[in-house]
Formats: C-alpha cells, sequence, structure tokens
C-alpha cells in the first residue's frame, strides 16, 4: 500500500537561559557580571531525500522534537546550542499548515531542498550583555525564548513522467506489467488495483517512469470510487495516456468512458483535463474490441496519430504506444525543475515589522498580540525585581501601556501575552497572576 498522506507535530527546541554570575577572582578587584548567554534551541526541518517515496516512517512517529538550547555559564561561556533536527521526505511532498496556518503551502521537489518548519528558541542573555557604564552590576538576564511547535499536514504527490488513466478493468496495470519490471496485483474484477504503481520503461537510448492510477470513476472528483484519493498523482504528469476498454468487456461504453473520465478530470482540474494525451484501444486480442475499433477510432475526437490499438495482454501494438510516448516527452517541456539543489525554505517567513502589536479585548481582560513583546514576555524572569522593571520600561517605551490604557484597561484587569496571564496594577505594571 501506498502511504501518501501523514500528519506530523513538530517541536524545536527552546532557547537555553541566560546566566547571572559575578567574578570573584582573587587579585581581581571590581570584579564584574560575567554570566554567558544561553545556546540557541534547535530547529526542525523537513529535507527532501530522493531514496524514499512514501510517508509510511510517519505511521509509526508523528511527533519531532528538536534538543533545547544548553544554559549560559559563568565567565561568559556561552551555552551550547542544541542540534537541528532533519526529517526526510520523499521528493514530491507537498506541506500544508493545519488550523490558523491551514493557508500555508509548500512544495518539496527536488533533492537537497530543506524547509525550516520550527525555529529553535533564542538564547537568554546572560548579565554580562547588560552591564552599563551606569548600571555595572545588573542582576537581570533572560530566560530562553520557547520553541515553536505546530501540526503539518504531509501529501505526496507521485514524480512521474506519464499517467495512466481509465475506468477500471481498462488493463492500465497489465499494460504497465508488460512495459516495465513493475508487477502490480492484476485481477479479472474493478479496483484490484487500490495504490498507484510506478515503473519505469526503457524505449532505445530513453526511460520513463510511468504511473497505474486506480481506476476512475464517474463522481471520482466528488469522492466516488478511489478516484479522490489518487487523482492528485496525475497533477505532475507530463503525459497522459487514456486506457479504453475497446471490447466492453464490463458491458460499458468505450466512448461514454471516455468521456465520463476526461469530465472527472476537468472537474478536479481543468489544467489537467488540458494535458497532452494519447488513447489506447485495449483488447483487441479479443474478437469484440477488434470489431468495434474502426467505428471508435472515427467517433472519438482525438488525432488519428494518437490513437493506438492494444493488446496488453499479448504485447499488440504495446510498444509502439510506448515510442510515441517517448517521443511526445522529448517535446513537452518539464512539469517541474528537479535538479537537485541546496536551498532552504520557510515554512512561516519571517514578519514584515516584529515590534508591530494588537490589543484585543478577551473575556473580561486583554490579549495583547506582537512578535517583540510576545518574545520578551517569555524571556522574563517575572520573580527578579530588575527583569520585571526592563519588561514595564519596555511598554512605556513601545507604546503598548498607552495603547491598553486607550482600550480601557483598569486596575485588576487580566492581561493575556501568549501563555502568560498578568493583571494591571497601579502605577501602572503588570505582575503575575
Amino acid at each position: 500500500m501506498l502511504y501518501d498522506q501523514a500528519r506530523i507535530f513538530v517541536q524545536s527546541g527552546k532557547g537555553g537561559d541566560g546566566c547571572i554570575s559575578f567574578r570573584r577572582e582573587k587579585h581581581v578587584p571590581y570584579g564584574g557580571p560575567d554570566g554567558g548567554d544561553g545556546g540557541r534551541g534547535g530547529h526542525v526541518y523537513l529535507v527532501v531525500e530522493p531514496r524514499l517515496n512514501t510517508l509510511l516512517a510517519f505511521q509509526r512517529r508523528q511527533h519531532f522534537r528538536a534538543p533545547d538550547g544548553r544554559p549560559g555559564r559563568s565567565a561568559r561561556r556561552h551555552g551550547a546550542d542544541g542540534e537541528d533536527l532533519e526529517i526526510p521526505v520523499p521528493p514530491g511532498t507537498v506541506v500544508r499548515g493545519v488550523g490558523e496556518e491551514a493557508d500555508r503551502m509548500v512544495d518539496l521537489l527536488a533533492p537537497g531542498q530543506r524547509l525550516l518548519v520550527a525555529r529553535g528558541g533564542r538564547g537568554g542573555r546572560g548579565n554580562a550583555a547588560f552591564a552599563t557604564p551606569t548600571h555595572q552590576a545588573p542582576r537581570l538576564a533572560e530566560k530562553g525564548e520557547p520553541g515553536e511547535s505546530r501540526w503539518l499536514q504531509l501529501e505526496l504527490k507521485l514524480i512521474a513522467d506519464v499517467g495512466l488513466v481509465g475506468y477500471p478493468n481498462a488493463g492500465k496495470s497489465t499494460l504497465l506489467a508488460a512495459v516495465s519490471a513493475a508487477r502490480p496485483k492484476i485481477a479479472p474484477y474493478p479496483f484490484t488495483t487500490l495504490s498507484p504503481n510506478l515503473g519505469v520503461v526503457t524505449v532505445g537510448d530513453a526511460s520513463f517512469i510511468l504511473a497505474d492510477i486506480p481506476g476512475l470513476i464517474e463522481g471520482a472528483s466528488q469522492g466516488a470510487g478511489l478516484g479522490l484519493d489518487f487523482l492528485r498523482h496525475i497533477e505532475r504528469t507530463r503525459l497522459l495516456i487514456h486506457i479504453l476498454d475497446g471490447a466492453g468487456v464490463d458491458g460499458r461504453d468505450p466512448l461514454d468512458d471516455y468521456q465520463a473520465t476526461n469530465r472527472e478530470l476537468a472537474q478536479y482540474s481543468p489544467e489537467l483535463a488540458a494535458r497532452r494525451q494519447l488513447v489506447a484501444v485495449n483488447k483487441m486480442d479479443l474478437p469484440a474490441g477488434r470489431a468495434r475499433y474502426e467505428t471508435l477510432r472515427l467517433e472519438l475526437p482525438v488525432p488519428p496519430e494518437d490513437i493506438f490499438p492494444i493488446s496488453a495482454a499479448t504485447g499488440e501494438g504495446v510498444w509502439a504506444l510506448m515510442k510515441r510516448a517517448a517521443a511526445l516527452l522529448q517535446e513537452l517541456p518539464p512539469a517541474y525543475d528537479l535538479t537537485p539543489r541546496q536551498e532552504t525554505l520557510l515554512f512561516v517567513p519571517p514578519p514584515a515589522d516584529e515590534r508591530a502589536f494588537v490589543v484585543e479585548r478577551e473575556g473580561e481582560g486583554f490579549r495583547l498580540r506582537g512578535i517583540q513583546v510576545e518574545r520578551l514576555a517569555a524571556m522574563t524572569d517575572f520573580d527578579n525585581e530588575e527583569a520585571a522593571d526592563r519588561f514595564q520600561r519596555f511598554l512605556r517605551a513601545s507604546g503598548i501601556e498607552e495603547a491598553l490604557q486607550q482600550a480601557g484597561i483598569r486596575r485588576g484587569d487580566v492581561v493575556r501575552i501568549g501563555s502568560l496571564e498578568l493583571y494591571w496594577q497601579e502605577g501602572p505594571f503588570l505582575e503575575d497572576t
């Protein structure tokens, strides 16, 4: 079975805490602050691994967490950064956000591409970083910034040059087995193929990847049959081979099947429906198929040179079809650039202005949103008086205090910043609830 969908949770590492320390060395007068900074938490990356072709690994493991950064130490020693976590995914993986991030999507195609899906938290600064000529003995340090966490939806779209489409039992799997080393399950009943199969076809000096897609029936684009699950796998193909049961073994009309399948392709994706097609009228080894071929050839709205009478079971006409497909692939532009490249992409781009903030009413209190203020609140040790004073000065200098007052904040009102809940005091000051 092809595992082509998965849902995973990623968590980057927390930054290491900064250190509060003072030099205490013999014969060294006026020892000053020497607390070092904490290390950065580990990032989480998705990395394209060309040897993979399934998302099976994520059926066994869904949670991934990068290591935290180490805390700073005395003598200005910085903590070590947390090791980055790299999660391998196959080429063709589409990464989508979940919930509020559902509009985010990144397509990973080329070997070497890396996608940063969770940034490690910044390391907190030690007290040595806060020393100034007027404040020579600071007794505050920052806590490490929490790491990022999010759920991601992974979806694999196979990368194949040619896709086989058509109704169930038309002979797609038999054709794939006849022209490649693939050995899909073949049986005389509909929906034998339950997942896509890939094979490599060699024609002279050329070769291409051929994908057998489970049968598409009427209503597939709305979820009927198996089509909705696997239509996405033919989105990346450059050429389609439409297989028809020329003998009408199941009592179906080949022309009706051709039109119904193309309607489903168009409803799923107009671009996909416009893709170049070859038509293979299969089962010419049966008298009914050979008797109906000439009439069908005249009724199909396809150029004569793109219609091939074949028998996937006996091999008749099969290699003429493959040669035509190989020749067309030389003419058709590549659908994607699959050249290996060292490239790092961002799942969440950095904000245009980290200093921006928003004050919102939330229940009986207020919610304060903003990259900079949320980060500073998370990294502030409110049990440390100097650190709490520093946070209050930031609120005044950034205009947040004035914005809260204009919003109607009163003494005792709760202010939520990230996961913190603080309350407004006279002065005014924010303190832990």
